[in-house]
This record gives C-alpha cells, structure tokens and sequence, in this order.
C-alpha cells in the first residue's frame, strides 16, 4: 500500500536561530520581571487568613458586613454617625439601575395581589391590616413618581468592613456600629462563611460578589450620600474645605453660630491669608460686604479682580479720614448715645496718639514713657465736649448732621483752654502742623459704597500703623451701625493692635458688639504668644465663635493647646500639618480641614510668587489662541476669559 502526502521543507537556519534568539529573549524577560518590585508588592499584605466570622491580615482583624433591612423612611443624614465615627473600616455602595417599565408592570402585579389580599381579609370578617395597606399607599405613589419621570428604580447594596488590632476589640467595635445602625431601623449582619468575597466587595476593584440587593428609589439613595459631617456642613453658607476625617465638605454659614466672630492662627507661609482671602470671596458671592484693613498689600489683585474700592493710607495720599465724623444711625436709642460713643472712642485714639505707640517704644528702652494723668484725661474730656459744641453739634441727634470738628479744632481748643490743655495740644501738634499733618487732621474725602473695601496701611511709618488701623476700625463701625447688612470685617495682622492696651479695647469692644450689628469680625495673626499673651487678645479669642489653627511653630502650639483643649494627636498634627491643612473649629466641634481652591481662585487669591507666576503663564497661553483674524474684534474675549 503505498502512502502519498506533502514533503516538508527543512527550515531555513536563519530563522531557526531568530525564533531561538526570541524564545531567549522571551524567556529572560520573563524571568526579569518576576524579579522587579511592583506595586501590589508594596501594598499587599503580609498574609492573609480567612475565617468564617473574620479574616486577618497581617497583624490586624477584619470583619465584613452587609446591610439587609432598612425603614420605610430613609432621612438625609442617617449614615453620618457610621461616617465621622472614630473607627478604622471601608465602606463600599452599589448602584446597579433598574428598567422603569420593568418596576412599573411588577408594582402593578404587587397592588393588585395587596388588594385581592385586603378584600379577602374583609369577606371573611378580619379586621383591616396598616401594614398592607400602608403598602398599598407607597407602591401607588411610587409608580405615579416613576410614570412621570420623577424617580428612577435602583437595585443599592451596602457594605462595610470594620477593622481593630485584636479580635476583643473587633467584636467591641462590631456591636458598637450594629446597635449604631440598628436604633434607624437599619439592620446589618456579618458575611458569615463569605469573608473572601466580603473582602473583595469593599476593596476598591468595583467587583460585588457578596450579590445582597434591596430596591430603592432616587430619594432614598440620596440619603446615603457620603459626604455629610453632622455639625459642619449645611445647606446655606460656603466651602471652607475637605473634611480630612470623612473625606466630606465643610459648607459653613459662620452667621448661625452665637457670632460672627473668626480668629486665624498660623505661622508665616502656613496659608492664613489663603485661606481668608478664599472666604472672602466665596463670602462676597453669597451677598456679604466684606472689609479688609491690609498691613502689607496682599489683598490689591483680588479686590481688582472684584471691581472692589482700594483704599490707600500714607502721608502722602490724597485720602483722609476724620476721626471726629459721627454715624448716621437710624435706631433712635443709638442716635442718643451717638457722641457719647464716638468720645469714648476718640480717649481711646489720643491717648494712643499722644503717648501709646511711642510710650511702648520708650518703655522698651527703659525711658519714663508720657502717659496721661487723670487731670489730663479731664481736660482732654472737656476739650473734646467744646470742639464738638463750636461745631454746633451737642447729644441732640437733630445737631448730628453738622459738619464734624477735626483734630486741628481740638489743638485750638487745647491751646486755648486753662490746666494742661497748653500741653496736650504740644503733643497733638505733629498730628496737625508737624510731620503727620494731614492724613487725619482734615475733614473726610472718602464715602465708599462698594461691596468689597480695602484699606491698604503699608505706606505709612511704624509709629501711625496703629492709629490708622485704629481709625479704619472706627469708621467701618460707624458705617456698619448707619447701615445694618451682612457685613465681614478681616483685621490682618491684629498683633499689631494688641501691643497697645487702648487699641486692644477698642477691638475687643468691636468683638463684642458685633454681632448686634450682623458684622463678623475675622482677626488674623502669626504672632500667637504675643496675641495670647495680652489680656484683651484671649478675650478676643473667647467672643470668637470660629476658629482657624493652621500650622504653627513648637512654641505656640503649646500655648493653643491650653487655649483650645487640643488632644495629644491635635498637638502633634498642629506643628505638622502640610500648607493649606489645619484644625477647624465651629462652636464646639471642630475636625481637620484641607482647604482647597479652583485654578481661577488660586490665581487670585495666592500670594506665593512661584504659584503666582505659573498661574499667570496658564492664563497667558490659555489667551494666546484667541488673538483675532483680520476684519474681527475681540469685544468678546472677556467672556472667553471667564468661560474658562
């Protein structure tokens, strides 16, 4: 028998040595990466050992639930006790959506078997069952909502893995958030015998192998939305940052607490004035007024940006404002006690003009510093009486609206009275003839109606810093009683105040009435030990019902540890946290926050020059390819502008 088939060719030696020098190649590469280090190396546990009711990874003990009975009625919210609780473990939400056509024929089916069931109960005499009926009741309104359009039909599973160091604490932590979720009706069990798929389910792969269901409606899923913090997020007020404990957001009104009050602590480049400058902003979206009084020029682009009014105080500016100008209230029992105010507050000011700022120099050099003795404060109180009366203006509010005196009426009248007025008027006299002539000594130029003012105070010398900001205070005061609104006032650089007792009282005082007048006072500060360390700066600090703690040196964090009542962890993060990152406090809660901004914010806001600098070459290039053809204009490049 004879066979036929094909004859093989021998295989060309070439390509037997490629295909040998590619099954090498293969072979080394293959051996080669069995060798390198990736990075399911560096997170994957030690080991792994799984147990019916537990499992171990490493050193530590798991245990997976899933959540199997829920309430008639889910409240927003209910998961938030499980969210912000102190506990290590993961939480993992399956949405999976449902066909409305398909949920709509089975309510159909479900209300007529409920019926068909209440129907039979009453010809054989039962007594009507709630239960079946409030079934009835819920199954209608769902598919009137899902007819419409108003809901959709979800299939939701939920569960969660709780983590400890021991088995004793595991099952300590177990029954804590069972008996949490169980007094909302909520009923949870452990994945007994499914430990595995438990695991799986909850690690962050998209993958729910443990297949426990329940149908929900939009409204209901919405409950469950994570990003809740019990106390710090709401619906009206501004985003202040990310919940570092929950990963949630902290949307605060800072109005709905006993006071507008804020205070921000931090050392230089910790973001303080990022951080403010943000809820400026933010805050001016919302309708509130905002004022700032600017030591160092770091608040010019963002009021720009805003079309705010820029104030800027020096001698050699054009602007003036008189300390003597009284408010236009409106409150009777205020008009009455108006002059009274403002003479309270201008002792204040010339006891700091006349020997405050210079008195702590002097003290600092070991000189017998000026101050005033209690003859002086009469005389200067029954000057000040005359120089308002020359004006024509006495306690009758009907004399108000005349023309206010100036500091150079009140060295005339010193210079003219009898007892020490000679000599007070000696010491006011650079104030109205000498070297700080002008500035405060003449009648106000200035009636500013813009809903964001910056007075910028940098130009001016050391020595009249102080006065300024005094007087700036001042006349926001009288501007915010004339003219009640929601109103934010930022005192940058507050030490500055605090060195000198009669400026530190005209603060606190503000602190303290503030809030009657819808004014939050922001105070900022690095200086933390010189602030705590005056009197009037911890009671400051007390009449603030928000704080802000960012980073901060060794030594102060030692000092806001036995202010605010922080925990051993508290501390050790206060002198660690990254920039941007700190404590915040809202009445009695308070939780870690990252402050976050958008590019457009960051461009406006930041003060740091690399990130100014690179924020500025984006927006360059950004605009680059908007230059017009021939023949076209660029009226629209403003809103190509903000449409980015």
């Amino acid at each position: 028998m004879a066979f036929r088939g094909k004859k093989t060719q021998p295989m060309d030696p070439v390509a037997l040595a490629q295909a040998q020098q590619a099954r090498e190649r293969q072979e080394v590469d293959s051996a080669f990466r069995k060798g390198i280090t990736a990075l399911r190396d560096f997170i994957a546990p030690s080991s792994i050992e799984l147990e019916s009711k537990h499992f171990q990874i490493g050193t530590r003990y798991a245990r997976t639930y899933y959540v199997y009975g829920y309430p008639r009625q889910l409240y927003t919210g209910w998961l938030s006790s499980m969210i912000n609780l102190d506990e290590v473990m993961d939480i993992s939400m399956f949405i999976f959506p449902v066909d409305s056509q398909v949920i709509l024929e089975n309510l159909r089916k479900k209300v007529t078997q409920l019926e068909a069931g209440i129907q039979i109960d009453t010809e054989k005499g039962k007594i009507r069952d709630p239960g079946k009926q409030a079934a009835i009741s819920d199954a209608e309104e769902m598919r009137d909502k899902l007819q419409v359009g108003e809901e959709r039909f979800f299939r939701f599973g939920f569960y969660f893995t709780i983590y400890a160091g021991s088995l004793e604490e595991l099952d300590f932590v177990s029954r804590k958030i069972e008996s949490m979720l169980g007094q909302q009706l909520v009923y949870s069990k452990p994945a007994t015998s499914q430990m595995e798929q438990g695991l799986n389910s909850t690690v962050p792969q998209m993958t729910d192998q443990l297949l426990i269901r329940r149908n929900m409606s939009t409204g209901a899923i919405s409950t469950s939305f994570p990003f809740t913090s019990a106390d710090l997020s709401q619906e009206n007020g501004i985003l202040y940052g990310i919940n570092m404990h929950n990963s949630g957001l902290v949307i605060f009104d800072r109005f709905t607490l006993e006071n507008g009050n804020s205070v921000v602590f931090a050392k230089s480049g910790a973001g303080k004035s990022f951080t403010v400058k943000l809820e400026a902003l933010r805050s001016l979206m919302m309708g509130t007024e905002i004022f700032i009084v600017d030591p160092e020029n770091e608040y010019e682009r963002m009021c720009d940006a805003v079309a705010g009014a820029y104030v800027r105080l020096s001698l050699n500016s054009t602007t003036r404002i008189n300390p003597f100008d009284l408010p236009r209230v409106v409150d009777t029992d205020e008009a009455d006690n108006a002059l009274r105010s403002n003479l309270i507050t201008l002792h204040g000011l010339l006891r700091l003009m006349m020997g405050g700022a210079q008195a702590q120099m002097m003290e600092g050099a070991g000189i017998a510093a000026p101050a005033l003795s209690p003859v002086e404060e009469s005389d200067l109180d029954a000057a000040l009486i005359e120089t308002y009366a020359k004006a024509g203006i006495t306690n009758d509010p009907l004399t108000h609206n005349s023309p206010p005196p100036t500091i150079s009426d009140l060295y005339d009248t010193l210079l003219h009275m009898g007892g020490t007025g000679p000599q007070l008027a000696q010491r006011l006299r650079k104030y109205t003839t000498g070297t700080f002539a002008g500035i405060f000594s003449q009648p106000s130029n200035i009636d500013i109606n813009n809903p964001m003012v910056v007075f910028n105070i940098r130009d001016l010398e050391d020595e009249l810093r102080p006065v300024a900001m005094y007087i700036v205070l001042n006349y926001i005061w009288n501007k915010t009683k004339s003219d009640q609104k929601r109103r934010i006032l930022i005192v940058d650089e507050a030490w500055q105040l605090m060195k000198y007792e009669d400026s530190a009282n005209f603060l606190f005082s503000l602190a303290k009435r503030a809030r009657k007048y819808n004014l939050g006072i922001t105070t900022i500060t690095q200086d933390v030990e010189d602030f705590m360390g005056s009197r009037m700066g911890r009671a400051v600090v007390a009449n603030a019902s928000m704080q802000i703690l960012l980073k901060q040196s060794a030594s102060a964090v030692d000092v806001l540890s036995n202010v605010f009542k922080l925990t051993e962890e508290e501390r050790k993060r206060l002198s660690q946290f990254p920039v941007g990152q700190g404590l915040f406090f809202a009445g009695p809660n308070h939780v870690h926050i990252q402050v976050v901004a958008s590019p457009t914010e960051t461009g406006l806001v930041s003060t740091t020059p690399g990130q100014f600098q690179a924020t500025g070459r984006q927006q360059q290039a950004q605009f680059q390819d908007l230059s017009p053809l021939p023949g076209q204009g660029i009226i629209n490049l403003n809103e190509q502008q903000n449409g980015q």
